[in-house]
């Protein structure tokens, strides 16, 4: 019985133990869970509930292009567009899945698009049919050695071409529409189609949205060019989203802000003035939870369309300018056609030579392949070409300053003999010619003489078939003086790019003096624009230049927005010579357009707007299947008027035929040039006095 009541007392001491025992470990419990919830609940929460916030931009319509008399010369043409903006995660079954939801809304069926689907495209999609069938062509042991792309591009592989060959019209419909939205980024819009979208499908996909999640119907542009290809090479051009940012500048515009697919000016003006015509995108904030899925959208910056800008160029005269170089250069051609064959180009620059606008640029191309004529002005700043006599003002004015001759200085106009150099002279023997004759009748040999001077020989009248002493420390002197003008340097444009010209590497005093008329070293017609607006201006040399004003984007299309800012005349240099000198080149170069025997007077003598300039010819060649054709470049240059020139303009018609009686093409073009400005010029001020 003691044992009995022994083993009882002892059962409820271990009873109280083990309750004991529990009471701490939910003590324990109760005080982690309590820490749990009072202390650490709220970042818990938190993380529960925690979301990502991302931003995306929108691209906005480019700023609009105007004209000097504000007429829109590139425009935004607007389009119903369906894009796509994918959440984060979006899978490539869900991509499908919306295809073929749009499939039926939309048609995407025309040859452009389907015939831009590729044997990837068809097997992609028939892999998503049939997923499972097509695991099974890769073993696990194949599989094993394999990263995840790699047995994906095995698995493609093996779908055969019969499988991927009967596929109907409307299944090729979901797959260009699949291709596009494989095209999209995360929370960045993709165009899916803004090309002939009908208001029927813009409104069936607008009616849809619920069901098609990442799709909207909005708005988008084109360019638009109500003068069509005229100016056209020289505006440039965009890319489209396809191209997106060029790949070789995709670290310059990343950092910048653009997207991939964005369209950018890819060249001519477009591309330079990039920073102003983008405009400002639209910010939008996704809110989204870890899983990806959008739960809130909100607008943080408002978009703005690119800026406009308002160029130099005067469109109404632009397209008259285009159409005498083309009516000029066609008819040499078929008056001509055997000894013109090689002259396919004919080139012209108008500037104003106080401010450096250019108020027309054109450039004419014979196409021998289509057989057509081509709007080429981009040539205008590309193509070089020896310039020929048109640069012997700027040779006079070196002999000036260089102390090599003096104002009135004369030298006889006959052949030159040097030993080792073929003889050179003028187109005749001109007799004795002082500074004004040399340029009103084209004196080679008085150029001849400034360049041997230059180059250290000093005796007149050259002992010919002597040989001459040469510094070529002249050359380069030389050099110098004709790249105070622009001659030889950029010009200093507005634009993606420009020639400098051809620069001979080759010295000797036969060089010097080819050099010095403009038959060594080839120049551009800007350059020759440029030069001769140094001599109107009294040896200021101006940036030409093609925008003229910045406006911001107008709130409504009949007004213009404010200004934001007008580009100012900048003078790059004044030419180191003195201004007696210039005023001698000045009087030169109108008795060459209005005197008697000047080589120009034919053409402007008795205008009443009081031209100056100057012609030119040089001895070109060409290279035709290993056989070399001589041919010349025709060239003049020219202002006016000459008390106060508010124009100046430089042609260059390339590889004519040798002949005296061909057309002369150059003078026609800037006759007609000169005569069409002052005749659109009284036209408009008659206009002005009658309102």
């Amino acid at each position: 019985m003691a044992r009995k009541r022994k083993k009882k007392e002892q059962l409820p001491f271990r009873i109280n133990i083990l309750f004991f025992v529990i009471f701490l470990l939910f003590s324990v419990l109760i005080l982690q869970l309590g820490v749990v919830q009072i202390l650490n609940g709220e970042e818990f929460q938190k993380e529960i509930e925690r979301t990502v916030k991302d931003t995306t931009k929108i691209p906005v319509p480019r700023g609009k292009i105007y004209d000097s008399n504000y007429d829109v010369i590139v425009d935004n043409k607007p389009l119903y567009s369906i894009t796509y903006t994918p959440a984060k995660g979006v899978q490539a079954e869900d991509r499908l899945e919306v295809a073929q939801k749009l499939a039926e809304l939309i048609s995407m069926d025309s040859e452009d698009y389907l015939d831009s689907i590729t044997e990837r495209n068809k097997k992609e999609y028939w892999y998503l049919l049939n997923k499972k069938k097509a695991d099974k062509r890769l073993s696990e042991e194949e599989a094993a050695d394999m990263s995840n792309s790699e047995q994906y591009k095995t698995i493609l592989d093996r779908i055969t071409k019969e499988e991927i060959s009967d596929f109907s019209k409307q299944e090729l419909e979901v797959i260009a529409i699949k291709k596009e939205l494989d095209k999209a980024y995360s929370l960045t819009p993709q165009i899916i189609k803004n090309e002939d979208v009908t208001p029927e499908e813009y409104a069936r996909v607008a009616e849809h949205l619920d069901k098609l999640p990442g799709v909207n119907a909005t708005t988008d542009w084109n360019r638009e060019y109500p003068y069509k290809d005229t100016f056209s090479s020289l505006l440039g051009s965009i890319t489209s989203q396809e191209q997106g940012i060029p790949a070789d500048k995709e670290q310059y515009y990343l950092t910048r802000g653009y997207s991939r697919n964005d369209r950018v000016g890819r060249s001519g003006l477009e591309e330079y003035y990039e920073d102003l015509l983008r405009g400002r995108k639209e910010q939008i904030q996704y809110t989204t939870t870890k899983n990806g899925q959008v739960i809130d959208s909100e607008t943080v910056v408002e978009g703005e369309r690119g800026k406009d800008l308002i160029l130099t160029v005067d469109m109404e005269f632009q397209k008259e300018v285009d159409k005498i170089v083309r009516e000029e250069l066609k008819t040499a051609k078929n008056k001509h056609w055997a000894a013109n064959r090689y002259m396919d180009d004919a080139l012209a620059v108008v500037m104003n030579p106080k401010t450096g606008e250019i108020l027309a640029v054109s450039g004419q191309h014979y196409n021998d392949e289509k057989k057509e004529y081509e709007n080429n002005s981009f040539r205008a700043l590309y193509d070089a070409h020896l310039p020929g006599s048109t640069v012997k003002g700027a040779t006079v004015l070196a002999g000036y300053e260089s102390g090599v001759i003096s104002p009135g200085q004369s030298f006889y106009d006959r052949p030159i003999d040097i030993a080792g150099t073929p003889t050179k002279g003028s187109y005749g023997q001109l007799g004795l010619v002082d500074d004004y004759e040399a340029l009103k009748r084209s004196s080679n040999v008085y150029m001849f003489y400034i360049a041997l001077k230059m180059g250290g020989e000093n005796r007149y009248p050259f002992p010919n078939g002597s040989k001459a002493a040469f510094n070529s420390e002249g050359f380069q002197q030389m050099r110098n003086y004709f790249q105070q003008f622009g001659l030889g340097v950029k010009t200093g444009v507005d634009y993606p790019y420009e020639s400098t010209g051809y620069e001979g590497d080759e010295f000797g005093p036969g060089l010097l003096m080819d050099y010095a008329i403009g038959q060594y070293d080839s120049f551009t017609t800007l350059q020759l624009a440029q030069y001769v607006s140094t001599i109107a201006n009294d040896g200021y040399r101006v940036r030409p230049h093609f925008l003229k004003e910045v406006r911001n984007p107008s709130e409504t299309e009949r007004e213009l927005g404010s200004v934001v800012r007008s580009e100012e005349t900048e003078v790059l240099n004044r030419i180191q010579m003195k201004d007696s000198y210039i005023d001698r080149v000045q009087e030169g170069f109108r008795r060459v357009y209005q005197e008697t025997r000047g080589t120009a007077a034919g053409y402007f003598k008795g205008k009443d707007y009081n031209p100056a300039g100057k012609t030119g010819t040089a001895e070109s060649e060409v290279y035709e299947d290993g056989v070399k054709y001589d041919t010349e470049n025709h060239s003049l240059i020219g202002y006016a008027p000459v008390d106060d020139p508010e124009v100046a303009f430089a042609v260059i018609a390339p590889n004519s035929g040798k002949v005296k009686s061909l057309h002369p093409l150059s003078k026609l073009i800037g006759q007609r040039i000169m005569d069409t400005y002052f005749d659109l010029k009284e036209e408009r001020d008659k206009e002005e006095m009658k309102e």
